[in-house]
């Protein structure tokens, strides 16, 4: 049987229930996969899922600074040469990066202790999601000799940063790299030679059975929407914020429910109260899988104005569970939400669309809602389940496996599923 580690920053974690859907999916698939993890954010989680899983999980910083040093001595006196020739292409791709060579040497210990594990364990390949330091401690932990990696790109930040985190060197180290959709294989494309784009493969982001086989809840008459996603700039609240400000003047009444949390929420709880809408803007803060679920049924659609984004799970989730969503064109969104036919593409940073499309929204016939809703779901199931995305993972870990047939189920238990985006 395929043994294989997936590496992450940080694991299991609110905004990541999509790897571990992933996980769940490879296992059904016959692979055994290890957890492992940079850093622990156990004080975070807020779903008996994620605690679960956080008891399979080892998280590398756990060994301490004397760990780190004594892996790091080991591996210099039992692999002189590919250390010596690791420490050099830690240096090399440290020297042009934002955070600077003593941190990539930070970098090259952590992978010492990642060598030990997979060593120990019996491991054939790391997988690491997302382009940035994660997929650093496993390029380094392959060029000290141990298994091969291959990774996820999920972006923004890694097109944004491309040259900093040394994205051509890593694409040209891996196995393979995986795109989340047509958007990121474009990017990945720019930011390699030609010889290796057949390296690149899209595997979808995909949800399971929970959303997918949610039994219908009509839409609902009341006047509401709900935004889910972490309280950042990028989410573009801030704009939202005025957008419900200037339906608020207008004499609409509506009520608008932030679920989730972050670096933001003190500038929106301001701003809320500075323009007098708290009879209209409802924030819940970190919220379980079910909660976020029942949160979106309970609207008539989603909305996440995004500035930057790869492909939002939270998108799919609500179109599964039949709600069109109000969101912008950015990245791979256009390649799932089809204007007017499951929902609505507004320009990013527009807060005059924005207020145009809300007003729309809540002014709506729910018939009308309801037909957007069926078409999406219909969408999200062909491109985004899990079980179909999980084989074409499995497929590419283990070339001489057979995919899973699209009927077959990878069941995933409600307490066991947890909502989360990015």
């Amino acid at each position: 049987m395929t043994q294989i580690a997936y590496l992450v920053n940080q694991y299991p974690k609110v905004s990541h229930s999509f790897i571990r859907r992933e996980i769940i999916g490879l296992e059904a698939c016959g692979i055994r996969v290890a957890r492992f993890a940079i850093r622990n954010c156990a004080s975070e989680l807020v779903d008996e899922a994620d605690q679960l899983e956080l008891k399979k999980t080892r998280f590398i910083l756990d060994v301490g600074i004397a760990g780190l040093l004594f892996n790091l001595l080991r591996t210099a006196i039992s692999k002189p040469v590919n250390f010596l020739s690791s420490l050099w292409l830690t240096l090399k791709i440290g020297w042009g990066s934002e955070r600077g060579i003593l941190l990539h040497l930070a970098y090259l210990a952590e992978a010492c202790v990642l060598l030990s594990w997979c060593l120990d364990s019996g491991i054939d390949r790391v997988h690491a999601h997302f382009g940035t330091n994660s997929t650093t401690v496993a390029m380094l932990c392959h060029s000290l000799g141990g298994p091969s990696y291959s990774f996820t790109v999920h972006g923004p930040e890694e097109f944004d940063k491309a040259k900093q985190i040394a994205l051509e060197e890593k694409i040209q180290r891996a196995s393979f790299v995986v795109a989340i959709g047509s958007f990121g294989k474009s990017q990945l494309y720019r930011w390699c030679n030609y010889q290796h784009w057949s390296k690149i493969h899209v595997v979808h982001c995909g949800i399971d059975q929970m959303f997918l086989k949610q039994p219908h809840t009509p839409v609902p008459e009341c006047p509401r929407l709900v935004c889910v996603g972490r309280l950042s700039e990028q989410k573009g609240h801030l704009l939202l914020i005025e957008a419900a400000s200037q339906l608020a003047t207008e004499g609409l009444q509506f009520k608008l429910v932030l679920v989730g949390d972050g670096e933001l929420r003190p500038q929106i709880e301001n701003m809320v109260a500075k323009l007098g809408l708290q009879n209209y803007i409802e924030i819940t803060g970190w919220a379980s899988n079910g909660e976020v679920k029942q949160q979106i049924l309970d609207s008539r659609a989603m909305v996440l104005p995004s500035f930057a984004e790869g492909l939002p799970v939270v998108i799919m989730e609500a179109l599964a569970l039949g709600r069109p969503v109000i969101t912008t064109y950015v990245a791979g969104i256009p390649e799932l939400v089809k204007q007017e036919h499951c929902g609505w593409l507004v320009p990013p940073g527009s807060v005059e669309a924005l207020t145009s499309v809300m007003r729309e929204v809540l002014q709506l016939p729910v018939a009308e809602l309801e037909q957007m809703g069926k078409v999406g779901a219909e969408r999200v199931g062909q491109r985004h389940d899990i079980t179909i995305e999980a084989s074409k993972l499995a497929a590419l870990f283990q070339p001489d496996l057979h995919s899973l047939p699209e009927k077959t189920t990878i069941n995933i238990s409600p307490k066991n599923s947890q909502y989360v985006e990015v």
